[in-house]
């Protein structure tokens, strides 16, 4: 019978790590962060959570579609409103009909949605480190309590901007919809055969309504002019990867879950420009938005691109920063050619 991962000694981890860096291109580092996101999905959709929960975000783009070749280092997940504030949604329709009501939802999913996550997602997780027999620690984290941080000791470090945690982000205030299941394997699988690593089944998001999420989010970016963290050059790059697969054809060919995305953003997300005015979502998918940003702003994507390339996120797929931006221009093109 063949060793599980966590089976094997340290040793044997550290060796099996640089072959697998060997044959894969990534580097050892990134490989075991990855298996610990993997296990991390796998234990979460083990459970009794599995139905309730929607994976999503680049992760999801890297780890289930096979569509960006960057290492997504964090699990986004999204919790469906209709199970945190049922008795707030008018007639079960999950966007808000005004402002009002988007407030009272946004007021009672940030209560909610911490204490669930210690009362019930920790509690699992905890569970299954203790079933393998693993060495690990949780803390709640985030401006407000929304993530759950887990940190292991590392056999290989990297230069730091990927660090030896992995972040489970949790939102409140979506469905997940559309989305389906789908297998998720861990990158050094294939090249070390005779070990069995964790392989987990999530429920994820349709890769067309995540392109829509990253497409919005690098126009509020772009028209506010600011750098909101480190690691926000990954939504340009995986914008460009999915021009290249079709699926952000697709996603702009889909009117419907175009301006579905952009009313829940309306009702949720509102934010401002530099001007101060009212950022315009449903224009933005249509025939107004912007993806390539200008001056520092762009400068200070070029600088965070950098510090993701030096880590080896990129390590398979290193396309230059020009060559991103350019592709992300022909997409704003695309997209503001469309017609209602």
């Amino acid at each position: 019978m063949a060793d599980t991962w966590f089976a094997l000694s340290g040793n044997d981890q550290a060796e099996a790590l640089e072959v697998a860096a060997a044959q894969t291109g990534r580097p050892p580092h990134l490989l075991e962060k990855d298996i610990w996101v993997v296990w991390a999905l796998a234990a979460i959709y083990e459970s009794r959570l599995a139905k309730k929960l929607t994976f999503k975000g680049g992760t999801s783009l890297s780890k289930a579609y096979q569509i960006i070749d960057r290492f997504s280092e964090d699990i986004d997940l999204t919790y469906d409103i209709r199970e945190v504030v049922p008795e707030l949604l008018r007639d079960g329709n999950p966007i808000p009909v005004s402002p009002s009501q988007a407030k009272r939802i946004t007021k009672q999913v940030r209560q909610r949605l911490p204490q669930w996550i210690e009362g019930e997602v920790a509690p699992i997780l905890l569970s299954a480190l203790q079933h393998d027999g693993l060495q690990a620690k949780l803390s709640l984290g985030g401006d407000e309590n929304e993530k759950l941080i887990l940190a292991y000791e590392p056999i290989k470090a990297g230069t730091g901007y990927a660090t030896s945690t992995i972040q489970l982000e949790f939102g409140g205030r979506a469905t997940g919809e559309p989305h389906q299941r789908r297998a998720v394997l861990c990158d050094m699988a294939s090249a070390i055969k005779e070990v069995v690593f964790p392989i987990a089944r999530p429920l994820v998001m349709a890769a067309e309504r995540t392109f829509w999420e990253k497409a919005t989010a690098a126009h509020v970016y772009c028209r506010q002019g600011r750098l909101r963290a480190d690691r926000y050059s990954r939504h340009w790059y995986d914008l460009a990867a999915m021009a290249k697969t079709g699926h952000a054809q697709k996603a702009i060919d889909d009117l419907e879950l175009a301006h579905t995305v952009a009313a829940h953003k309306s009702m949720f997300f509102a934010e401002k420009d530099t001007k101060k005015n009212l950022i315009d979502y449903q224009a933005a998918v249509t025939t107004e938005i912007q993806i390539v940003p200008e001056g520092g702003a762009l400068q200070a994507l070029e600088k965070d691109y950098a510090a993701m390339r030096d880590d080896g996120l990129l390590s398979i797929h290193q396309p230059s920063f020009e060559a991103i931006m350019a592709a992300c221009a022909e997409l704003q093109n695309r997209i503001n050619r469309q017609t209602t």
